[in-house]
């Protein structure tokens, strides 16, 4: 059973997520930072995710594309910014359906007891774009992304 957390406060410009992993570090990292890996769980269930690019470094840019069976496509992208690895990395988030509403995220990984606990600190730009961004079905989205996850560690493991 998924113990994923997000914490939504009033007024504020942040989600955090928190979620544990029934695997080590190393092995969450390798799952969320290569990009055949990546393709197998990020997204919503009923999509296909394309990673068109994913360079992982400081600097570096990723653009990943999600498709429906109808050949609907929804496509999203962002820089990286710090890669502390298998730690942390920063990166912006924006998706190409809304351009210009960009928000920053911190992901954090730590191991406790041959388990690891993924922190996720989202910072938008405004309250608005964080409520828009919630109203939009992220928990459900971010939900079933870290059930696929975990499902693709226990294979890896």
């Amino acid at each position: 059973m998924s113990d994923l957390k997000v914490v939504v406060e009033p007024g504020r410009q942040d989600v955090v997520m928190t979620r544990t992993f029934d695997a080590p570090r190393e092995l969450v990292w390798r799952a969320m930072t290569e990009p055949e890996l990546v393709a197998r769980w990020w997204g919503l269930d009923e999509t296909t995710t394309v990673i068109d690019r994913l360079d992982f470094c400081p600097g570096g840019s990723w653009r990943f594309v999600e498709r429906e069976d109808d050949g609907q496509e929804y496509a999203f992208h962002g820089v990286i910014h710090d890669v502390n690895g298998p730690e942390s990395f920063t990166q912006t988030f924006e998706f190409e359906g809304m351009p210009g509403h960009v928000l920053l995220e911190r992901h954090s990984l730590e191991e406790v007891d041959g388990r690891t606990l993924y922190t996720s600190l989202a910072v938008f730009q405004s309250v608005e774009d964080r409520d828009g961004m919630v109203a939009s079905g992220m928990e459900t989205g971010a939900g079933q992304s870290m059930d696929r996850l975990e499902e693709l560690l226990r294979t890896l493991g």
